[in-house]
């Protein structure tokens, strides 16, 4: 039976992948995540006691850790989903991303050169993925979109740290023969997303009468896509994917930040609407959109997204299912459908307030 190790398995994307990954595939799956505050064993409850699928918590920057997982699982493939990915908390404490984004990819890469001159002829099928996002691209104006030849020039200490990371793995490649695969990605969002995000950020405050907290003009452009067709993309490149390459996943979805606001107020108010929701009566208010703010933007904001994936769709036959409307319903209908995921992963430390502010814009 071949084996993957899933690192950030518990997290929203990597836990998106393991259920996919068991319905699509025959393969054992060995969960690697050390459970920081977006890494929650709920999210992989439904699997306790799938014959395929096995979970240990450690870092991937523990060396000692990893190699005893490599050990113990002989793995055909790794899929790196581990990352410190907030952009508002990599301005509140960058350490942390370099920590997991860059060292820790790092000694999994090492980890992985080291199992793969073990393996001897199987050495050939190993497959060492790393999963990335478009934001180490940096920023567009109004036209274009990220290719996979796109220049890098990240803006925020995340992506920064993910391009370094991007960077070392192809290093592994060219130098050392891993080898290895790397997918960029464009926003995703979906079941499991942490409150911190922008759209579970504002499906939670509606329901409960909070500001809907919109950075600067609102006009900020991302390319969404539904996080089921991310997970299709990743395996579609694990199995087809071209050695050294890498390989950009969009659906084309691009929306400036108040429209995709305005999407979510209608998909809420067409399943819980304003007029009946205890908390908007209290605060008197008739409708989700009367709770947008504009609030003052975030430093190095990047202003525009978007996916070029006519390599992944032409070479391998990728296609994403879901359009934004379908997708953002669903979304919505899994956090009604589940208060208490919402509550149990919400920290004492983190109440969705505001993160990512300097003194600079504390004094502007």
């Amino acid at each position: 039976m071949n084996t993957w190790i899933v690192t950030g398995g518990a997290g929203f994307i990597g836990a998106n992948f393991v259920q996919c990954a068991l319905e699509a595939t025959d393969v054992r799956l060995v969960v690697l995540d050390r459970l920081t505050y977006a890494g929650n064993v709920q999210n992989l409850a439904q699997h306790a006691n799938h014959p395929r699928f096995h979970f240990v918590r450690g870092d991937i920057a523990d060396a000692t850790a990893v190699a005893s997982v490599f050990r113990d699982y002989d793995p055909t493939a790794v899929l790196n989903f581990a990352a410190e990915s907030h952009v508002d908390r990599s301005i509140d404490g960058p350490e942390a991303f370099v920590q997991t984004n860059l060292v820790g990819t790092f000694t999994l890469l090492e980890a992985a050169r080291s199992h793969c001159a073990q393996l001897g002829p199987r050495a050939e099928e190993f497959r060492f993925l790393h999963v990335s996002t478009d934001e180490v691209y940096g920023s567009l104006d109004a036209t274009g979109r990220f290719s996979e030849s796109t220049a890098y020039a990240p803006n925020s200490p995340y992506a920064a740290t993910k391009a370094g990371a991007d960077h070392l793995v192809r290093a592994y490649h060219r130098t050392f023969g891993l080898p290895t695969l790397i997918t960029n990605c464009s926003n995703n969002y979906g079941p499991f997303q942490f409150p911190e995000k922008v759209i579970p950020l504002m499906i939670l405050n509606a329901l409960e009468a909070r500001d809907l907290p919109i950075y600067g003009d609102g006009q900020n452009v991302r390319d969404w896509i539904y996080v089921e067709d991310h997970c299709r993309g990743v395996l579609s490149v694990l199995g087809k994917g071209r050695v050294g390459q890498g390989y950009n996943i969009g659906a084309g979805n691009e929306r400036s930040n108040l429209d995709l606001i305005d999407i979510l107020c209608a998909e809420l108010e067409a399943r819980r609407p304003a007029r009946e929701n205890p908390a908007m009566r209290q605060r008197e208010l008739s409708s989700y959109l009367e709770l947008k703010t504009f609030v003052p933007d975030r430093p190095g904001h990047d202003r525009r997204y978007a996916v070029d994936s006519t390599k992944i769709q032409g070479e391998l036959g990728w296609r994403p299912a879901y359009d934004l409307a379908r997708g953002l319903g669903e979304t919505v209908e899994w956090y009604l459908d589940h208060p208490e995921w919402c509550e149990a992963v919400q920290s004492g430390t983190y109440r969705r307030e505001r993160l990512g502010t300097t003194n600079r814009d504390e004094g502007a």
